[in-house]
C-alpha cells in the first residue's frame, strides 16, 4: 500500500490562497478608507462587484479545503458585502402623478446606430436625452434619422462633446460654468410648475488621468441641487470616493434608489456582457426614480440608460 504525503500539497494550496488574498484586502481597504480617490487605484475599484463574487466563492473553497486562509476570506467577503448589499435594496419615495422620462447614451464618437436611437427614443416615449461623444457628423446622422420629430428641441453642442435633446422646450442652454476637461451642457425644462435643470455629463476618464477625472466629478458638485438631473457617462462606480461624494452633495444614483445598484453598461461592443456600471442617472431630492433600464444599441460600446423620474 503507497502512502501519498499531501502536506505539500496543503501548503501550496494554503500559499495560493494567502497570495491571492493579498490584493483583495488592499481592494477592500482602499474601498473602506476611499484612498482611491484621484489616484490610479481607482481603475481596479471599478471591478470591486466581481471582486466580491470571486471572494465568496473562494472563501467557500477554502473552507471545504479547512485552510486557514478561509477566515480571512470569510472577513473580506462579509466587508464587501456589508459595502455592497444597500445598493440592492430599493429606498425610492413616493412618486407623485407628474413624470419625466429621461435617457442617455454615448455614442462612440457619433458611431452609434442612429436610427435605432431613435427609434428606441419614440418607443421609450422619452422627454429628454443626452449623447455624449456626439460630434457633428453624429449630429447630422440623428438629423436624418428623424430625432426632430420626437425631440425636436434641441441643445447641440459637439464642440463641448455631449448634447441635449427634448420634447419639451429647452431653456438657460449652454455649458457648465464649472472647470471640467470637457464643458457640460445645461438646459432647463419646465414641467409640473418647476424648472428642472438637465446637465448631460461625461467626464475624462481615470486611465487617462485619474486626478482629471477626480476633478472633473468634483465640479459637478457646484450644480447638484433638488431639481437637477444629471445624466451621462460619468466614468464612475458607486465604488469610486469621487463618485460618491458627488452623491453626498445631494444628487441620487437612480438604479441605487431603485434596487438596482449593478447594473453594467460598458463595455457593450464585444462578446461578452458589460461588467462596469459607466452611465447613470442622477437626480435631487425634488424627484424619485420610478424606473431605470438599460438598452444595448450598435455601433457604441455603452449601454444606453433609460429612466422614468417623477416630481417629488
Amino acid at each position: 500500500m503507497t502512502v501519498v504525503d499531501v502536506r505539500p500539497r496543503r501548503r501550496v494550496l494554503a500559499w495560493l490562497g494567502w497570495a491571492g488574498l493579498a490584493p483583495v484586502t488592499l481592494l477592500v481597504v482602499v474601498r473602506v478608507t476611499g484612498l482611491d480617490d484621484g489616484n490610479v487605484l481607482a481603475l481596479p475599484m471599478a471591478g470591486l462587484p466581481l471582486v466580491a463574487v470571486g471572494t465568496v466563492l473562494v472563501a467557500v473553497v477554502l473552507g471545504v479545503l479547512r485552510l486557514r486562509a478561509a477566515w480571512l476570506a470569510a472577513v473580506l467577503a462579509l466587508v464587501q458585502v456589508v459595502v455592497i448589499m444597500p445598493r440592492f435594496v430599493a429606498t425610492g419615495g413616493e412618486a407623485g402623478p407628474v413624470r419625466l422620462r429621461v435617457g442617455t447614451v454615448n455614442s462612440l464618437v457619433g458611431r452609434v446606430d442612429a436610427r435605432a436611437l431613435v427609434e428606441l427614443v419614440r418607443t421609450q416615449r422619452l422627454d429628454v436625452l443626452a449623447v455624449q461623444e456626439l460630434p457633428s457628423a453624429g449630429v447630422r446622422a440623428l438629423a436624418a434619422a428623424g430625432i426632430d420629430s420626437v425631440l425636436p428641441h434641441q441643445e447641440l453642442r459637439p464642440e463641448a462633446d455631449t448634447s441635449l435633446y427634448s420634447r419639451l422646450p429647452l431653456s438657460a442652454g449652454g455649458l457648465l460654468a464649472a472647470p471640467t476637461e470637457w464643458p457640460q451642457t445645461v438646459a432647463r425644462v419646465e414641467v409640473g410648475g418647476r424648472s428642472i435643470q438637465f446637465v448631460g455629463v461625461h467626464t475624462f476618464w481615470p486611465v487617462g488621468d485619474p486626478v482629471r477625472w477626480a476633478r472633473d466629478l468634483d465640479s459637478l458638485r457646484s450644480v447638484a441641487g433638488r431639481d437637477v438631473v444629471m445624466l451621462g457617462d460619468f466614468n464612475a462606480t458607486l465604488d469610486h470616493a469621487s463618485f460618491r461624494r458627488l452623491l453626498s452633495a445631494g444628487m441620487v444614483d437612480t438604479h441605487a434608489e431603485l434596487g438596482r445598484g449593478w447594473a453594467p453598461t460598458w463595455p457593450a461592443d464585444g462578446w461578452a456582457p458589460p461588467v462596469v456600471e459607466l452611465d447613470h442617472v442622477l437626480h435631487g431630492a425634488g424627484l424619485t426614480g420610478v424606473s431605470v433600464a438599460e438598452h444595448s444599441l450598435g455601433g457604441t460600446d455603452h449601454r444606453m440608460v433609460v429612466a422614468e423620474l417623477a416630481l417629488a
